[in-house]
This record gives C-alpha cells, structure tokens and sequence, in this order.
C-alpha cells in the first residue's frame, strides 16, 4: 500500500509540475466593453492581461444594465452582432475561435459566459465559472467578481486531462479508499461517542433536578390558583407531570445500561438525545410551576418570577438594534422606525408595570395580559417588517414567496431551537411556539430566505438565445446571482 501511494504521488508530482507550466499564456488581446459603468478599468485590466490560460485566447468583457425578466444570452448575441461581428464566426453560427466572453448585467442580475468552439468548456464548468464570481457580486465587487469569474475561466478553458478535478481525484482515491473509509468509520465512531456522552450529561443534569425538586413541584402546583386562567392551563400541564417523569426514569435506566461500545452507535445516540430532552423539558416545566405559584400568589419570590417572564420579551427588545443593523435588513425603513419607537415605549412600559405590580395598582393576570399583548405587538411589527425586507430583496413573488415560508418555518420552529415544545416561560407555556414572533426567529428565517433565493438565482443555467437568436448555437449560459 505504501508503495502504491509512493508512486501514485511521484506521478501526480511529475504531472501536475509539467501543467503549471502549461499554463502560462496572457490574453492576445482584452476588450471591455462597460456599458454599465461599473467597473474600475485601472484595477481590470493589469489583472485580465496577467491572467495565464492555456491557449492564446482573446478575452471580452460585457456588462449593461438590463431586468431580472432579460435574457442576457439574447443580449450578448445582439450587442456582439451589432457592435462587435469579429465575436462571431464566419457562418453566423457559433462564437468565434479563440474567444472568451464573459458578460454582467449587475442590475438583472446575471452572469453569463460564452466561447469559441475551441475554447468550449462543459455546462457544469460554466457554471463553476460563473459561480466564482458570485459571492462578489452580491456584494456588488463588481470588478473583483469579474477578474474571479475570467481567471477561474483561465483555469478551465483548455485545462489538460490531467490538471482535470476527475483525474486528481481518480488517483486519490485509488490509492486511499480504503484508508479513508476506515478512517471516516472511526471519526464517526468517535463523534458519536461524544456527543452522546454530552447529550447524557445534558439529561443527567436535568434529571437530577427535577428528582431533587419533585416534592417541592408537587407543592407548588397544589398552591396555583386554578380560578386563574394562566394558572389553570400550567396545571393542564403539571397533571402530565408524573407520567413524563416515569418515562423520564425509564429512559435514564435505558441510557445507563449501554455499554462504552454501545455509546459509539447512531441509533443510541437518538435514545439518548430523547432522554435529554424529555428530562430538559422536565425541568423547564417545574420551573414555570414555581414561577407561576409565586406570581400568582405573591409569594416571597414574585420578583424573581415576574423577571424570568419578561426575559424574552427583554432579549427581543435588546437585540432589535443589532437586527436592524445589519446588511440587507432596511434599517432605514419606516418599519424599521416603527420597532425602535416601539422598543423605547416598551422598556418605559417594562419599568411601569414592574412598579404597579409591586404597589398592588394592577393583578398578576393584568401584568400578564400586558406582557401578552406587548409581546404579540412586537410579533405584528417584525411581521411588517419581514415584508419590507422581503420586499427589498425579493425580485419576484416567487421569490417572496420563498423567504415568507422561511420566515414562517423559523417562527414555528421553537422546539428545534429550545429542545422542547415551548418557551420557558408562563406565557410560553400557555400559548403555543408559534404564538410569538421573536428577534432571533426573525434573524433566522430572513438569513434562510437569502440563502434560499440566493440558491434559486444561482441554480438555473439558460442556455438558449432567445427567439432573436435565430439558429445561433454558440456555447455559452448565463445564471442568476
């Protein structure tokens, strides 16, 4: 085996060396054509003119500012037909021999590549083309996108079998397969092994407090007014307690009785990760028992109480700044106005009721239903917000449509990101996940609608010239970004 690997090595040494010096030839000439006016020719130009391809070839850069609607495949052609016929061969079919274009429409928003049959690459190696340049250019480093998209095109254009990703990775894995597979079966032995022993810590801590509280839970709950309809509906939930916590114990004894070994495979690891959360939703529960007794009737510790009910709502008035802050989020927007003026009156509102409550002015209940209807107002303004957003972003209804489901998916997903079915809290308890809009769902669902937009634009190649085109079959494809 280490032989082989020897020699398999020694042989890609000697291959890859000789391609390094395969590739080492400037453009013979470098057209830019920025009707855009975009780019900044002073940094395009020594940095196109140095880049080394294969084979001579000549490089045309296009950009103008079309629509999301455009075909810029059709636009390339007719801007090549009318301003620039050497671009074409001489039977009007194809690309001319010997050319690389690589075309921009920033406004549309697409990036298109094209060649001479010469020069012609694969569809999947177009694309890998045009994705170079993409991250760039939806931060609008329109020159850098460029030169990334024409130097990772140098790398393709002409690339000799053996500089192929196919053939590096044929030889790879000749050789190491095996060792690899071996490998990657003990890391994911070992990974497992870890986290399920980081998950048993998790339910073993949880567990010994619910065991340790169970006598003083059962108090708790005896003491809740169920006259109080907070209170009535977290006893709808503590008369389930003891049944969860059976199945808690049978879990525990399940999980303690597997062996070293047994930790390293994938199916216990769902054993365990079920006896953590059923044992963490466990003690999150007795706590908002304890909480709602001590609230409900003014008990010694209220005020520690009525604190962890506004905690959520604190860390979602907190956290709006940092929300609106960042890039994308329409921080100047009038709904962006709306949530910081909101935020302002809140924290006031936080310092009032916090007062009257202690005074005796307003009821548990009344706090309650405050803290409820403040916290459901925030839920409407991100929803507004969400729309601006969307709005700004979106280029089409289908791709709204795409970030409202994921802002919707990240409101619902509470358990996914607590490990249980509700919020710690008395009015997470009562209402159900989705009730609430909060800050970091807002964050979530908008950062996975990007990502899910950015991933519709960029994954589907046209090809086609459009109903201009006529019988022109040049290769080339543009994509979104």
């Amino acid at each position: 085996m280490r032989n082989a690997l020897a020699a398999v090595l020694l042989l890609m040494v000697g291959l890859l060396g000789g391609a390094a010096a395969a590739l080492a030839v400037t453009p013979t000439a470098v057209v830019v054509e920025d009707r855009a006016g975009v780019l900044d020719q002073n940094t395009l130009l020594p940095a196109v003119r140095a880049t080394e391809f294969y084979q001579p070839t000549k490089v045309a850069i296009y950009t103008y500012n079309g629509t999301a609607a455009d075909n810029l495949n059709e636009e390339v052609l007719r801007f090549a037909r009318a301003e620039h016929p050497e671009w074409i061969s001489p039977d009007g079919q194809k690309w001319a021999d010997g050319l690389f274009i690589f075309a921009l429409d920033p406004v549309g928003r697409h990036v298109g590549t094209y060649m001479g049959e010469d020069r012609k690459v694969s569809p999947e190696q177009r694309e890998d083309i045009q994705n170079a340049s993409k991250e760039l250019f939806r931060d609008a480093q329109w020159t850098d996108g460029t030169i990334a998209g024409v130097r990772r095109g140098a790398e393709l254009i002409n690339q000799p079998w053996y500089r192929s990703t196919a053939f590096v990775a044929s030889a790879w894995l000749t050789v190491t397969a095996a060792a690899c597979g071996a490998a990657a079966w003990l890391i994911v032995r070992w990974r497992t092994r870890v986290s399920c022993r980081k998950e048993l810590a998790r339910g073993d801590a949880s567990y010994a407090n619910v065991s340790m509280d169970l006598q003083v839970t059962e108090l708790n709950a005896s003491t809740i007014p169920e006259s109080s309809r907070y209170g009535s509906t977290v006893l709808e939930k503590h008369r389930t307690f003891m049944n969860r916590y059976n199945t808690a114990t049978e879990l525990s004894n399940q999980v303690h009785a597997l062996s070293r070994r047994d930790l390293g495979r994938r199916p216990n690891l769902k054993l365990i990760r079920n006896y953590a959360d059923a044992a963490a939703e466990l003690d999150v529960l007795d706590d908002v028992i304890a909480d709602t007794n001590a609230l409900l009737n003014r008990g010694a510790s209220w005020p520690a109480a009525w604190d962890h009910q506004l905690a959520p709502f604190r860390r979602d008035l907190n956290g709006l700044e940092e929300m609106l802050s960042q890039r994308r989020a329409e921080g100047s927007s009038a709904t962006a106005a709306a949530l910081r003026s909101f935020r302002d009156e809140s924290r006031s509102d936080l310092e009032r009721w916090s007062s009257e409550l202690a005074d005796g002015s307003i009821s548990p209940e009344t706090a309650l239903d405050r803290l409820r209807d403040a916290r459901t107002r925030l839920s409407d303004l991100l929803k507004h917000h969400a729309e601006t957003v969307i709005g700004a972003y979106a280029r089409n209804e289908k791709e709204a449509g795409l970030m409202r489901k994921d802002m919707e998916s990240a409101q619902a997903e509470t358990k996914t990101r607590y490990g249980r079915s509700y919020e710690p809290s008395i009015l997470g308890t009562v209402y159900p996940s989705y009730y609430f809009f909060s800050v970091p769902s807002f964050n979530s669902g908008f950062s996975t609608g990007v990502s899910s937009v950015s991933s519709a634009r960029g994954g589907g190649a046209t090809t086609g010239y459009g109903s201009s085109g006529g019988s022109f079959s040049g290769s080339g494809s543009s994509s979104g970004f």
